[in-house]
């Protein structure tokens, strides 16, 4: 059995209750599910079908490749008021996924060679575009550590605009703990900062754990001092610094295409 766009059940004000709740985190904890917004993210959300619990949706018509992935029990038409309820950006999509939350650990991580670990990154944006940056050079996984912002946060699944569920991501472990676990990989341990050596003169080939720091103060000495090397971008032109999702895409680019070279 399949729905018609067009004849979806509208979403009941008990269910929109529930989907606005998640909004908050206390919502999410309690719950254990997390809100996906976006039209990309909600269809990389449905290759994960065993996570979604409904799909919403504003106006069927435009969203009939969305449901034609999903469950037809589980797929939902919202009004223009719950969208605006629902939606985290100024112009919605219109089109939303409920699903279970994300669990990956340390343990789950046994063959890598390229992974990104975040000590204490706390923009949602940041955090979203790193796993989007991971996910799209090749990396085999993300630890966000304690500190760091919720993975399931709206902003921070947004901006990663799916990649959330196409690699583990780790949460709430110590950085510490994260670096033995890399070095128990076999994997070298590079901190991305100013003041080291400049990436182009390192051999990136080597499988590698990148630490890339908080985005008002980096990475504390005692936190650089866990890596075994600290490795800045070289810059050539006027800017002072590059922001945190942009230096972590320039070292995973050139990471990976040293590994495949």
């Amino acid at each position: 059995m399949t729905h018609e766009p067009d004849a979806l059940p509208l979403i009941s004000r008990a269910q929109q209750r529930s989907a606005r709740r998640l909004l908050s985190r206390k919502g999410r904890d309690e719950s254990g599910l997390f809100l996906v917004e976006g039209t990309q993210a909600v269809r990389e959300a449905l290759g994960r079908p065993e996570l979604v619990e409904a799909l919403i949706v504003d106006r069927p018509e435009d969203h009939a490749s969305l449901i034609a992935l999903a469950d037809p029990g589980i797929c939902w038409r919202a009004t223009s008021e719950d969208v605006a309820a629902l939606a985290d950006t100024v112009t919605s999509q219109g089109c939303f996924a409920i699903c279970r939350q994300l669990s990956a650990s340390l343990g789950d991580v046994v063959d890598a060679r390229l992974v990104v670990i975040c000590a204490q990154v706390r923009d949602p944006g940041n955090a979203g575009t790193v796993i989007r940056c991971a996910d799209a050079f090749g990396a085999d996984a993300v630890v966000l550590t304690a500190g760091s912002v919720e993975l399931h946060n709206p902003k921070t699944v947004r901006a990663s605009v799916g990649s959330v569920f196409h690699l583990p991501v780790v949460a709430g472990v110590t950085l510490s703990s994260a670096v033995d676990w890399a070095r128990d990989l076999g994997l070298q341990v590079l901190a991305a900062d100013g003041g080291g050596r400049f990436l182009t003169d390192v051999d990136l080939a080597r499988p590698t754990a990148w630490i890339m720091g908080n985005e008002a103060w980096g990475l504390p000495d005692d936190e650089r001092d866990l890596a075994d090397e600290v490795v800045g971008v070289p810059m050539w032109g006027r800017a002072e610094s590059l922001n945190l999702s942009t230096a972590a895409a320039v070292c995973l680019f050139a990471t990976a295409s040293a590994q495949r070279a």
